[in-house]
């Protein structure tokens, strides 16, 4: 499909459509990627752009930023969607590159949304056209690209986190909205504390503040002029919520949110339960509050007792099948076991150092005894040759045997701390670290013995 991102279309258009930015300097938010002087905007505008993966949450514009991309390098745009595409489409929009490029000698920008959907064949069919130039890849996702996509796609591409816009950003979109002819311009008077308050509960996302600003457009009465002025009363029907305590910075909604995370921690259900409840009068999306408690429930509560999760998850289920009101008393059961549970940051604390290490070590190998071997070739090579199968031993446990590279052999990221379940898990650990020492089939020599 080329081009259709901002093709004309007859008819009625949203103020979300009217508003798009029809150049870079429109664009709002992402200044640390496309502001004046940063490295992507300058590759831009020096006719030197590259091939990228672009990460960020729902909202943000990544397809409208990659047509911006190609509008402003005067590039060809096609544009593939994960979901509905296969390895037919793929070859489509390469062959259609590629006469263009000889023919027109113009160059195209392949946008594929949610490339993360693809699997690793369908990823691996974009490898010899970003090599040979054909296309200048673009991939949109909103996972971590680094868990989700084939290193052989990210080592041809470079990623781009995209960032949930400011609020000073989306009160600079809603003041364009109103004074451009294409949006409200002498239709809608804002105060500009009414404009904070849509800003906050757009949440970041553009798309959702404009559409609040058309329904309250349509909602609010014209004065004798034909222009209509906002009200708290009309702002309150669009938005279904009170807007008596909305934090209009922005400052108290994350205030509350860490005093809600700080209260479970501390193991405080009645704190806990108090500023659930007043994130939630004052506005606070009850999705977004059971994410919190997911967090939560890793972060701070982990394996000394795994229920935890599951009840929050099963919170979150409630929210979305039952909504309001019924689902919050969920989230209300959830939020108080959180804080009477055992807590462990052993988890969190683990994880933390384990990607912060892999990011600074080399790339070590798999060791060869772990590797597999489907191949006579590679049983030829040693792969999997004296593997020692868990099951095979007493105890289902090899002792001496070892999982991590021997250049980090004996490193230590999960300590499980002498709470809740995590106290039988800390004696299981320390039942086995004492089998290992004792193993004379150990793999490689003990770190605490010499060598």
């Amino acid at each position: 499909m080329q081009g259709g991102l901002f093709e004309e279309t007859r008819g009625f258009q949203p103020l979300a459509s009217r508003m798009r930015p029809r150049t870079l300097a429109d664009y709002a938010g992402q200044q640390h990627l496309v502001g004046p002087g940063k490295p992507l905007r300058r590759a831009v505008e020096d006719g030197q752009l590259h091939s990228m993966i672009l990460w960020g949450p729902p909202g943000v514009g990544k397809t409208t930023f990659a047509k911006l991309l190609a509008d402003t390098a005067d590039i060809a745009f096609e544009s593939l969607s994960a979901v509905l595409s296969g390895v037919k489409d793929i070859r489509d929009a390469v062959a259609r590159a590629r006469n263009r490029k000889q023919v027109e000698g113009r160059d195209t920008l392949l946008f594929v949304d949610e490339v993360h959907r693809f699997n690793k064949s369908q990823q691996d069919a974009f490898l010899p056209h970003i090599e040979d130039g054909t296309v200048i890849f673009v991939g949109a996702t909103t996972e971590n690209p680094s868990f989700e996509l084939n290193s052989a796609l990210l080592s041809r591409t470079r990623v781009y986190v995209l960032k949930n816009l400011e609020a000073d950003d989306l009160k600079a979109l809603l003041r364009r909205a109103l004074s451009s002819d294409e949006g409200l311009a002498n239709r809608l008077q804002v105060p500009e504390d009414l404009l904070d308050i849509i800003a906050a509960a757009a949440d970041g996302d553009a798309r959702r503040a404009l559409n609040l600003l058309e329904v309250a457009s349509d909602l609010a009465e014209p004065n004798d002029e034909g222009a209509a002025e906002l009200t708290e009363a009309v702002l309150e029907q669009v938005m279904q919520s009170s807007l008596r305590r909305f934090d209009k910075g922005g400052d108290v909604f994350y205030e509350q949110i860490s005093a809600l995370h700080k209260s479970v921690r501390g193991s405080d259900p009645d704190g806990a339960l108090y500023w659930m409840c007043r994130m939630l009068d004052g506005g606070a999306d009850p999705v977004y509050v059971a994410r919190r408690l997911v967090r939560i429930a890793s972060e701070d509560i982990g394996n000394a007792d795994p229920r935890a999760l599951r009840l929050s998850l099963d919170a979150w289920d409630t929210q979305e099948r039952l909504g309001s009101p019924e689902g919050e008393l969920a989230l209300a059961q959830a939020v108080t076991y959180l804080a009477l549970a055992p807590k462990s940051n052993a988890v969190y604390r683990a994880y933390n150092q384990c990607v912060a290490d892999i990011r600074q070590q080399p790339d070590y190998e798999v060791p060869v005894h772990l590797r597999n071997a489907p191949t006579s070739l590679l049983k030829s090579m040693g792969h999997g040759a004296e593997y020692r199968y868990a099951h095979d031993e007493p105890d289902a446990f090899a002792a001496g045997e070892a999982y991590l590279p021997e250049a980090i052999h004996g490193v230590r990221y999960y300590d499980p701390v002498p709470r809740g379940l995590e106290i039988k898990l800390r004696e299981k650990r320390e039942r086995l670290d004492a089998r290992n020492e004792a193993s004379t089939e150990q793999r490689y020599p003990s770190p605490q013995s010499p060598s």
